[in-house]
This record gives structure tokens, C-alpha cells and sequence, in this order.
């Protein structure tokens, strides 16, 4: 609005500065043609002959080059018989003079009207009559000024304007998209501080900042702040309940022993159930907590090397192959949910596999930014295997809470179902399809963070 306002401003400055200039010239330039034709008028008398005599000298030499468009002129009028006097710059032609009734006398009896003269100049005429002498003997007086070395004048002069408040305006628009650019360069370093804690690589907004933003500053740091231990208050209570259940828990499982074994198995497979589910419900309890955290980051490459390590060892006779791309991919979750996650796909992969494990994790194509300028994108981790998969409607079925399809194999049914349950809460998807190994393919699509925001 500012540049705006001084666009218009100079803009109407030229107009106005133009519009005066010219009346000044103007009437400067009618002013000019008074004083010569008075001074034309004193210059003439009536000689002994009775005819007009006088040769003014109006002291500028255009009067007496041709065709210049400065010109004098005597005329006789009424019954006074006499030749007429010119300038030399007139000579012997003459001008179409307009009648008294187009263009009366004013109250001084004199007048301005303008005419071309035969060179093609636009004139300005100044016009009068006076008597000369006793016996009313009198005589029409004009002098002519050429208006185009006048509008040339003014246009010369509205050029060298023009070209000053145009370089006025060009410098004082750049000083003012400097000092733009300077007052808002704190909120582009506070923006760039607010990218490095999404991407995890700095916990507060840090930098120098003008004291004008410096409040902002510290209140966004204390929201971090009181987000981070509300997380850490979430997680120590989850850690309590999980430890004050832990024993109860466990103390059902040993007494299970003791019962007959049909009893036994009922109580140790709904003590298991129970187990699983209060896990479940932990974990969350635990993501809900966090979930609104910009400090919620992982790697992914650790975390699946390590696991797949792990599954090489319990499975010697399996074939596990890992795949990433691109390197150092990034995920918005924390590292024990990812683990957890994968951790249930990599075991009902192994138990069913027959010989071949992959697991990948790959960058889908980039979402919007997001309101702050952080560029997100979507992760798909794979887990597939060459055993016997399952079909669609089997699919759909197994990953309903506490679901088995195999009885006969040990587990509670709750795996495939808190898979699911935790990529919902990270606002991603969980599906299960036909492997190009002939098994089961289970897809975990999940939300990344790009590297880039760690710049800077």
C-alpha cells in the first residue's frame, strides 16, 4: 500500500507540477507579448507626411529573420491613409486575422486569439488599438509569439520532471523493498527455526531475534515447552499403568498353571487377550498424547536394520531382504511405534513364510505444504513373504480385534488389528493384498518429513 500510494503520489505530483509549470509559461509568454507590443507602441508616430513612421527595436533577433513566427504589425485604420509597417520577419505577407466579432476587445480594449501564420507556425497574437494624434487618426497594433518553441519549452521541461521523479521513484521504491525485506527477515529466520524443530534438529526456536518479535518467540518456545512435558507426563503415566498391571497380570498367568488344563489353557489365553489389549490401549493412549508433537521423528533405516537383524537371528532359515529409498527417510512417528508396527508384520511374515522375507520403505509422492512452509510427503512400508497369503475376505477378517484364521498356531489375534489401529492414529492406512512373492503383502502407508526442512 505504501509503494501504491507513492506511485499515485508522484504520479499526481508530475500532473500538477506539469499543469503549473505550463500556466506559468503561459502567462509569462502573454506577458512578454504585452511588453512588446507597448513597446511597439511608443516606437510608432505619424510622420510630417502623414504617413506611419517608427522602426521599434524589440531586442530579439527573431523579429528579423523570416518566417520565425515573431512578428509585428501597424495597420492603419478607419480614414487614415498610410502603408502599413511590419517586421522584417513579416515582410511583405500578411496574417488571417479574425474579426472583432469572433474575438471581441476585453476591458483594457485588447485581445488574444491564435492563428497559423504562412509558414505553418502556430502563433499567439496580443492586439490593440490606439489613436495617435489629435486628429483621431489611429492604428491597429499586433505582435505574435510562436507557441511551439513555447510548448517546446514546456516539454523539455516535463521531460527532464518526468525523468527526476521517475529515478525519485525507482530509488524510493527499492529503499522501501530493502526496508521491507530487512523488517521481515526475523520472521523468515523465525520460520526457518520453526522448520528445524519439525525436522528434529533443534528443540526451541533459537537465533538472535529483534526485540520486536523476541515475545513471539518466547511464547512459541513455551508452548514447546509445555507440549514436551505434557508428553513426558503422558508417557510416565502410561509407564505406572503398564507397571501397576504388569504383576496382577502376571500373577494370573502363574495361577493359571495350577488350574486343570483345560481351565488353565481358558485362563492363560484371556489372560493373554487381556495383556495384549491393555498394550494396545497403552500404546494408544501413549500416540493420542503425542500426537500434536513436532517433536514426534524417526529414522527409518535404524529402525528396520535393526529389526530385521533381530528376525535373521530367530529365523535362521528364512531369507530377509531390506530395501529404503531414497537414504535417510524420515518418518512423523516415534521409533517404539514403528517398531511395534513392523515388529507385528515381520513376525506373522516370518511364521508364515516358507522362505523369503522383503521388507521396503519407499517416499510416495509429496503432499501440500502445509501451512508453515514444512514440505511433508507419505511413506509406504512393505512386508511381504511367499507363504500362502490370504484372500480378500480373509484379509478383511484378520484384522478385526482378536480374530485368528489359524487356531493352531500361538498368538491372541490382536497383532494385525493395533498395525492398524496405530497407523490410524497416525493418520495413515494399513491394507493387506496379494504378494508378486505369492504370499501376503501388508502396506503400512505413513506420514514422512522430507530432510529439506533440516536446512539452514
Amino acid at each position: 500500500m505504501a509503494t501504491l500510494w507513492s506511485a499515485v503520489a508522484l504520479i499526481t505530483i508530475a500532473i500538477v507540477i506539469s499543469a503549473l509549470y505550463r500556466q506559468g509559461a503561459e502567462r509569462s509568454f502573454n506577458h512578454l507579448l504585452h511588453a512588446q507590443l507597448f513597446n511597439v507602441i511608443n516606437s510608432i508616430t505619424i510622420g510630417d507626411d502623414g504617413n506611419l513612421n517608427g522602426s521599434p527595436e524589440l531586442g530579439d533577433l527573431k523579429f528579423s529573420q523570416p518566417a520565425t513566427g515573431f512578428y509585428w504589425l501597424v495597420e492603419p485604420l478607419g480614414s487614415f491613409a498610410s502603408v502599413r509597417l511590419t517586421s522584417t520577419s513579416l515582410g511583405v505577407n500578411s496574417l488571417p486575422v479574425p474579426s472583432v466579432a469572433e474575438i471581441p476587445f476585453d476591458e483594457n480594449y485588447e485581445r488574444f486569439y491564435e492563428l497559423r501564420d504562412y509558414a505553418g507556425n502556430r502563433l499567439r497574437v496580443d492586439e490593440t488599438e490606439v489613436v495617435l494624434d489629435n486628429s483621431d487618426q489611429a492604428a491597429r497594433f499586433r505582435v505574435t509569439g510562436n507557441l511551439n518553441e513555447l510548448e517546446g519549452e514546456i516539454a523539455r521541461f516535463e521531460r527532464r520532471l518526468y525523468i527526476a521523479l521517475a529515478v525519485f521513484g525507482i530509488v524510493g521504491l527499492a529503499l522501501n523493498a530493502f526496508g521491507i525485506l530487512s523488517g521481515l527477515r526475523p520472521l523468515k529466520d523465525a520460520k526457518q527455526a520453526l522448520e528445524r524443530i519439525r525436522a528434529g534438529a533443534a528443540n526451541e526456536l533459537e537465533g538472535n531475534f529483534p526485540r520486536e518479535i523476541l515475545p513471539l518467540v518466547n511464547e512459541v518456545n513455551a508452548l514447546i515447552d509445555s507440549n514436551r512435558r505434557i508428553v513426558d507426563r503422558a508417557r510416565m503415566q502410561v509407564g505406572n499403568l503398564a507397571h501397576s498391571l504388569k504383576t496382577p497380570i502376571a500373577v494370573l498367568i502363574n495361577e493359571a498353571r495350577t488350574l486343570p488344563p483345560e481351565q488353565g489353557q481358558l485362563v492363560r489365553s484371556q489372560t493373554d487377550a487381556m495383556q495384549a489389549q491393555v498394550t494396545s490401549y497403552l500404546n494408544r493412549a501413549r500416540i493420542a498424547a503425542q500426537q500434536g508433537s513436532v517433536l514426534a521423528r524417526c529414522e527409518v533405516a535404524p529402525v528396520l536394520e535393526r529389526m530385521v537383524r533381530v528376525m535373521r537371528k530367530l529365523n535362521p532359515a528364512t531369507e530377509f531382504t531390506l530395501h529404503i529409498d531414497p537414504p535417510g527417510l524420515m518418518l512423523a512417528l516415534e521409533a517404539q511405534d514403528l517398531e511395534e508396527t513392523v515388529g507385528n508384520l515381520l513376525e506373522n511374515a516370518a511364521r508364515y513364510a516358507e522362505g523369503r522375507v522383503s521388507v521396503s520403505a519407499v517416499a510416495e509422492g509429496s503432499q501440500e505444504p502445509a501451512a508453515d512452509g514444512t514440505r511433508r510427503h507419505l511413506v509406504m512400508v512393505t512386508v511381504e513373504d511367499d507363504g500362502p497369503g490370504l484372500e480378500p475376505h480373509q484379509a478383511a477378517e484378520a484384522m478385526k480385534r482378536g480374530r485368528r484364521l489359524d487356531e493352531t498356531r500361538p498368538g491372541s489375534g490382536l497383532g494385525l488389528s493395533i498395525v492398524k489401529e496405530i497407523s490410524l492414529e497416525y493418520q495413515g492406512s494399513f491394507e493387506l493384498d496379494r504378494s508378486r512373492m505369492g504370499g501376503l503383502r501388508a502396506r503400512l502407508l505413513l506420514p514422512g518429513v522430507t530432510r529439506e526442512t533440516q536446512r539452514g
